[in-house]
C-alpha cells in the first residue's frame, strides 16, 4: 500500500447498503474491523462490528449517546484495547503497534486541549516536538498550518484570547502537525455557531480533497451529508445500516416528506385519514410526516378528503429522517 501524507499548500500524489463489510480493491483499507467488541466489565459497548475505511475517505459514525461511536473511535485511535475481534490501522496491530499507530495519526477530540498559556503558534511547536520534529520543522509546519486554518495574523496571541471557533480550528491544525495518514475528528463543529461550522466544513473539505483519510463522528445530520463519502448508523453497540448518504435515504427512506401541522390533539385521529397517501407516516404530537415520493401529490390529495391543516411543508427527504427512523425517536441516556 502506498501512502501519501498532507502538507498544507503541497499537491498530494497516491493512491451494497445491505452489506456492512465492502471490498475496495485496490484502494485498500487504512482501518479495518472484523467482529470488533469492546467491554467495559459486563457491559458490552461495541458488539461485534466490521469495518473497512479505504485511503482518502470521509467515514463517518452517527448515531445516539451509547451507540458505541465513542467506544470504536477510542480503539481506533489506540488509546483504548479491544476486548476481542480484529483490527488494524494503517497495516498494524494496534495491541502490539499502539506507539507506531499514533505517531502516524491526528486526532481532533471533541473538546479542545490546548495549552492556553501558550501562544497560538507555540500550541503548534510544541506539540510538533512531541512528534521529534525538529524546532526549524515545528516552526515550517506550524507557519503552512496557520496560513490552511486562517489564523497566521493570531500567530502570537494567547490562546485564551481566541473565538471558540479559532479554538477549534486551532485543535484542527495541531492534530495535522505530524503529517498524518488519517485523522480522527470526535464532533468536530460542536458548539460552534453557523458561521465557524461552516468555515470548518471548507477546512475539511479541503483536507478531503488532498487526500487525507477522514474519520469523524457527529450529531449533525447536515454534516455527515457535507463531509462523508460514506457513514455507518450505530444502535445499540452494533452497526444498522451502511451507505453513502444518498444511499442511505435513497434505502430508508423518500424522495419526499409532507409536514402536516394541525391542531394540538389532532394528529392521532387524523392520522388514519392519509395513512394511505404516503409509503410511511409517523404521528408526532405536534405533526404528521408523510413520507412519499411526491409530497405536492399528497398535499393536494389531504385537500381533496377535505382536511384543512394549519401549515403544509414539504421537503426533500433527509439524513436526519434515515437517523430517527434507525434509532428511534427516544432520548438515550
Amino acid at each position: 500500500m502506498v501512502v501519501s501524507r498532507f502538507v498544507p499548500g503541497r499537491k498530494r500524489v497516491g493512491p451494497g447498503i445491505e452489506s456492512l463489510t465492502v471490498t475496495f480493491g485496490d484502494r485498500g483499507a487504512l482501518i479495518r474491523a472484523r467482529g470488533l467488541v469492546k467491554r467495559y466489565g459486563d457491559f458490552e459497548a461495541v458488539r461485534g462490528i466490521d469495518l473497512d475505511v479505504p485511503s482518502g475517505e470521509a467515514f463517518g459514525f452517527l448515531g445516539p449517546n451509547g451507540a458505541g461511536k465513542s467506544s470504536a473511535m477510542r480503539m481506533i485511535a489506540c488509546v483504548s484495547p479491544t476486548s476481542s475481534g480484529e483490527l488494524t490501522v494503517l497495516g498494524l496491530d494496534p495491541l502490539a503497534d499502539g506507539s507506531a499507530i499514533r505517531a502516524r495519526i491526528g486526532v481532533c477530540p471533541q473538546e479542545d486541549q490546548l495549552d492556553v498559556e501558550l501562544t497560538v503558534r507555540e500550541n503548534l511547536t510544541v506539540y510538533g516536538r512531541y512528534f521529534g520534529l525538529s524546532r526549524a520543522e515545528c516552526r515550517s509546519r506550524a507557519d503552512e498550518l496557520l496560513d490552511f486554518v486562517q489564523l497566521t495574523d493570531k500567530a502570537n496571541a494567547k490562546v485564551e484570547s481566541l473565538s471558540g471557533g479559532m479554538k477549534r480550528r486551532l485543535t484542527i491544525a495541531r492534530s495535522l502537525i505530524n503529517q498524518p495518514d488519517l485523522l480522527l475528528l470526535d464532533e468536530p463543529t460542536t458548539g460552534l455557531d453557523p458561521q465557524a461550522r461552516h468555515l470548518l466544513w471548507d477546512k475539511l473539505f479541503r483536507l478531503r480533497q488532498q487526500g487525507v483519510t477522514l474519520v469523524l463522528t457527529t450529531h449533525y445530520m447536515d454534516e455527515a451529508e457535507q463531509l462523508c463519502d460514506r457513514l455507518v448508523v450505530m444502535n445499540d453497540g452494533r452497526i444498522v445500516a451502511e451507505g453513502s448518504p444518498t444511499a442511505l435515504i435513497a434505502q430508508y427512506s423518500t424522495r419526499e416528506v409532507t409536514e402536516l401541522r394541525f391542531g394540538v390533539g389532532h394528529h392521532e385521529q387524523l392520522g388514519g385519514k392519509v395513512a394511505d397517501l404516503a409509503e410511511r407516516i409517523e404521528v408526532l404530537p405536534d405533526r404528521l410526516l408523510l413520507y412519499t415520493d411526491d409530497g405536492e401529490r399528497a398535499t393536494s390529495e389531504v385537500a381533496a378528503r377535505g382536511l384543512r391543516p394549519d401549515s403544509v411543508l414539504v421537503r426533500r427527504s433527509t439524513l436526519e429522517d434515515v437517523f430517527l427512523r434507525l434509532t428511534g425517536r427516544s432520548l438515550v441516556d
